[in-house]
């Protein structure tokens, strides 16, 4: 089953029915299936070939929808990355993927123009775009109408995306049209997904959660309401306006919406299936959702871009935090921590005890290897499972609980320390809007615990602070933080991850111009 036939038994189920929104446009599924058409034709027409890597650096906009699809019909491969890469990330990115064309608009028009490329690229600009081949609205306007559709197999390749690089260079993970026709299901099921839903269209594209929404809608005749820049007052106009029925988003922009001043004030009745990934839920945000959205469903999704599904907690009411247990693709392990890689699968440690959470690859969700990188390939592929970093442990329920990075893991004196678990104890301070916990170095203990606070109160102090986390108790004393630091806003990634290597590199702003650190 090839994802473009999916694409079409949805318009021949419901060709009249809502397919995408955009600011005034609408088009049914029948007038979007035309244009994705007319977009296919002139790309073929112009050299696009089955298999071909063609990178797509877009907000999500309409044309970014379409040529998603429009490259499925062709069998070529989708190679969305982040419109803010610099230059040479996009040069990297392009002359890895040996990318034969690129799709671009004014945000990455800069990124593109400077690049410097092995074999240069088809330039295909979107809107008022400077040194583009052809433009985005001739490939509908003057398309040639038909394509020759080629015979497309489960195990092609139909989306590489680019991981975010954060500690080096970004990977490319290509995934088949078996993997993505796959996660797409299991989202729909994991989710409680009916026929009909509506869902916001504001995570990226680029990235896993942006792709899962785009398909599982589809897949389900759904209604697919883009928003390019995230908003909380446009988030929340459109939830209301357009009566959007499911939300898949990272925690920080629940946050946001319900942290918006007339939250209120908008009609969310038909908002009934809420989803997370990306990232930890604080309690007091999960509780805060179920208090404000009244969800009839709330799912913790914990997965990856090579994997997409691992676990699922399908009611975070009962259980906030928990990542419950393994989708229905899906078997994970825990085993013994070991940054430098010599863990082996076998390795698995006793419940309620922490390490490395790792996920069978005997699943039809999971990549098979990184693009171009048997390096990589072979730090994290070990006898058939997936080594995420990650670390967890396996409570009495037998439901899993993320704590962190391997790479993140604090270690005070001999102990270790995770930076979640003190995370959670600060957050649930009154006065305390968000928090990152940090391991930085120490002659003495090796590292110590530091918090980079963003009060929501500025009355808020240190000495305040560290008289509540003693008298917490759910934290440990070796584990209370013994340096506090109060900065304007948390470093995230586009997707929401906190960027602790920012924190520790000095890149924040403090909240006053008085900050003393302690």
């Amino acid at each position: 089953m090839n994802i473009a036939k999916l694409l079409e038994f949805a318009v021949e189920r419901h060709p009249n029915k809502t397919a995408v929104v955009q600011g005034d446009i609408r088009l049914t599924y029948s007038q979007l299936d035309s244009k994705v058409s007319q977009v296919a034709a002139s790309l073929q027409r112009i050299g696009v070939k089955q298999q071909d890597r063609i990178i797509v650096i877009l907000k999500n906009h309409l044309e970014n929808v379409l040529t998603y699809w429009a490259l499925q019909k062709l069998g070529a491969i989708y190679t969305p990355i982040n419109f803010r890469l610099s230059d040479k990330e996009v040069e990297y990115c392009v002359n890895d993927a040996e990318a034969s064309a690129i799709v671009y608009e004014n945000v990455s028009q800069e990124a593109v123009l400077n690049a410097d490329f092995k074999e240069r690229p088809i330039l295909i600009g979107v809107h008022d775009v400077e040194g583009a081949d052809i433009y985005f609205k001739e490939l509908v306007e003057r398309s040639p109408g038909s394509y020759d559709k080629p015979t497309i197999q489960d195990d092609d390749i139909a989306l590489m995306l680019y991981t975010s690089g954060t500690t080096g260079k970004p990977k490319g993970v290509p995934r088949s049209n078996k993997n993505e026709y796959a996660s797409a299901t299991a989202h729909i099921i994991q989710n409680h997904y009916t026929v009909g839903e509506s869902t916001l269209g504001t995570m990226p594209l680029y990235h896993t959660m942006g792709m899962r929404s785009l398909l599982s809608i589809a897949f389900v005749n759904g209604k697919y309401v883009i928003l390019p820049d995230f908003d909380a007052k446009d988030a929340l106009n459109l939830l209301s306006e357009e009566q959007l029925t499911c939300l898949y988003l990272v925690p920080t922009l629940y946050h946001d919406m319900l942290n918006h001043p007339h939250f209120e004030e908008y009609d969310l009745a038909s908002l009934k299936k809420l989803g997370y990934a990306g990232a930890s839920m604080t309690t007091v945000l999960t509780e805060k959702c179920v208090k404000y959205f009244k969800p009839d469903v709330f799912v913790n999704h914990y997965g990856s871009t090579e994997v997409y599904t691992f676990t699922i907690n399908p009611n975070v009411r009962e259980k906030p935090g928990c990542a419950g247990k393994p989708g229905f693709h899906q078997n994970i392990r825990i085993v013994t921590a070991d940054p430098n890689g010599g863990a082996s699968h076998t390795d698995i440690v006793n419940k309620e005890e922490v390490g490395e959470i790792i996920a069978s690859l005997d699943s039809s969700e999971a990549f098979k290897g990184y693009w171009n990188r048997p390096d990589a390939t072979k730090k994290s592929i070990r006898d058939g499972w997936y080594f995420t970093g990650d670390l967890g442990y396996i409570d009495a329920d037998g439901d899993l609980h993320v704590v962190g990075r391997v790479d993140d893991m604090i270690i005070s004196g001999g102990e270790n320390i995770h930076p979640l678990e003190v995370e959670e104890v600060l957050s649930k301070h009154p006065k305390v809007s968000e928090v990152a916990i940090v391991g930085e170095e120490d002659n003495r203990w090796g590292q110590i615990v530091t918090a980079y606070v963003v009060p929501s109160d500025s009355s808020l102090t240190i000495q305040g602070l560290d008289e509540y986390c003693k008298n917490h108790p759910k934290l440990s004393n070796f584990k209370r933080p013994r340096n506090y630091i109060f900065i304007k806003e948390i470093p995230k990634s586009p997707v929401g991850k906190i960027l602790r290597r920012k924190l520790r590199e000095g890149e924040f702003e403090f909240f006053s111009d008085e900050q003393v650190v302690q």
